[in-house]
């Protein structure tokens, strides 16, 4: 009976998750609202009059299964070897966390000393003057760690299939994957056609009054043409269905008491990522105080292990000894079960141009993580996750320059060692603001990663003509290393419409 109810948990994640962004949940949604504000409808007992009306309707009547059901595992994930590599992937992550805090002498949580949690206190908004915590941390093994293990991917049942071409050796990738070419792409963003005005083109796009009425699916359609600056906070916040209600807010300072009340090891990698990426960044080091707000407050959220419902990875547990001593207990460290890595904090850094109030920003990031940055660093085949996005990229140039590609494998520039650092960061750190934020746009318009690999790309194509006369790996960064006047709407209109393939 538990399994069952385990299982239709997963389930009913999945269908909600599913369901967001859709009309159908803008309808469900304020229909929802609505209901809140009749007499007859009591909170306290909703979940039992649901019950009861679903019974009264016959909706409970289920048919009888036809096949065993598959475990919630193979449901989130299909494909076997790649939840092997994502489980191995967990085991040398967590394997690194605990030499760390092996070598430094550092406990994976703590209880601060009141001093310390009064200082902290009084420091809480004014985080960046100080290097808190052990600044000489260091950080578990990402980004070339990362492209190791999808670079080592096979499918054991595909070694000799024919589909795979000469040219899909090309790549790091030789997992085969449904991934759009560029005709199916052309048809998957419609709206970034030359005939449609673009906001950061054509700044005089009309603006329908999505905000006022409140329309989370509306305001997703809309921003897939651009948001406005000044309502693109409002739009985001419609689209993802965060508030500004008391309960987030009272949410947000119970994570913040437990900062105050509790130290984890996991706050050395934050303040370290903070000061080795944002802190030097141009455009984000005066977010300093909000980032370590954030993301402190975001390693103590359980609420967030929540999208490991139809997230193939596992939550990393760590052993502490019970209350009465006798016997060690399994629980979930970091609580939110997100152990954060280099260039962690370049999801948060972006979102701080759109929202100055702490419990607004964090909402807003919780909510774009557990949506779809998480997919950056977890090996799935989901259309969004890491390997597709790596994999459509290098398919795209392929297709789009197959003399380019292949110049730069003979000279050991594999393109994607050069765009992995852009795709698994979402371009944030590397494109100017203003230009990262009308990416953003597109991929809470889309529901979709897909746009980030197709602009890495348009980015190889904008730059070809110089990279066709590099002849190192080291020559062809350098032709690459400077994205920040870049414009993404012409870059990604150009290599996707005004191109025949």
């Amino acid at each position: 009976m538990l399994d069952e109810s385990a299982e239709l948990s997963v389930s009913i994640t999945q269908i909600v998750q599913r369901l967001k962004g859709t009309h159908l949940h803008s309808q469900l949604e304020k229909q929802a609202k609505e209901c809140l504000h009749k007499p007859e409808i009591k909170l306290e007992t909703l979940k039992d009059d649901v019950r009861r009306l679903l019974k009264a309707s016959g909706m409970t009547c289920l048919p009888p299964p036809r096949h065993p059901r598959a475990p919630p595992e193979h449901t989130k994930e299909p494909l076997a070897y790649m939840r092997k590599a994502q489980v191995n992937w967990e085991k040398r992550i967590l394997k690194s966390l605990n030499s760390m805090c092996t070598e430094l002498g550092i406990p994976l949580a703590r209880k601060r000393p009141v001093p310390e949690q009064n200082e902290l206190t009084n420091k809480w908004n004014e985080m960046g003057t100080d290097e808190p915590g052990n600044i000489e941390t260091q950080s578990p093994c990402f980004h070339s760690d990362m492209l190791k293990v999808l670079v080592g991917l096979k499918n054991p049942n595909n070694e000799r299939s024919e589909d795979l071409t000469v040219r899909s050796h090309w790549g790091l990738i030789q997992v085969s994957l449904n991934v759009r070419d560029i005709p199916q792409t052309r048809e998957m963003y419609p709206e970034l056609g030359l005939t449609y005005g673009q906001l950061g083109i054509d700044d005089h796009t009309h603006v329908p009054p999505v905000v006022s009425e409140h329309d989370s699916a509306a305001a997703q359609q809309y921003s897939r043409q651009g948001c406005p600056t000044g309502l693109r906070a409002q739009l985001w916040s419609l689209i993802l269905n965060t508030t500004d209600d008391p309960e987030a807010i009272t949410h947000y300072e119970q994570l913040k008491a437990r900062v105050i009340h509790h130290d984890l090891l996991v706050d050395n990698l934050i303040y370290k990522d903070v000061k080795l990426t944002a802190s030097n960044d141009d455009y984000y080091f005066v977010f300093e105080d909000y980032l370590y707000q954030v993301l402190l407050c975001f390693s103590r959220d359980t609420a967030v292990l929540e999208h490991f419902n139809y997230n193939c990875a596992t939550p990393p547990k760590s052993c502490i000894q019970s209350k009465s001593g006798s016997e060690q207990c399994a629980v979930v460290y970091p609580p939110n079960g997100v152990i954060p890595f280099h260039g962690f904090s370049m999801y948060v850094a972006p979102l701080c141009f759109l929202y100055n109030e702490p419990s607004k920003l964090y909402s807003v990031f919780r909510e774009m993580y557990i949506r779809y940055f998480f997919r950056l660093h977890s090996v799935s085949s989901h259309p969004s996750g890491i390997v597709s996005l790596c994999l459509q990229f290098e398919r795209l140039l392929q297709t789009h320059l197959p003399q380019l590609f292949y110049h730069l494998r003979e000279i050991g520039a594999q393109p994607l060692r050069i765009a992995f650092k852009w795709i698994v960061r979402a371009f944030s750190g590397y494109l100017s603001t203003d230009q990262l934020l009308l990416l953003w746009d597109r991929i809470l318009g889309y529901d979709s990663l897909e746009i980030v690999a197709v602009l890495a790309a348009a980015v190889f194509a904008f730059r070809a003509e110089n990279l066709m006369e590099v002849t190192s790996l080291a020559s062809a960064e350098a032709v690459l290393a400077d994205l920040s006047t870049l414009k993404v709407m012409p870059l990604l209109q150009i290599f996707l419409f005004a191109t025949s393939v």
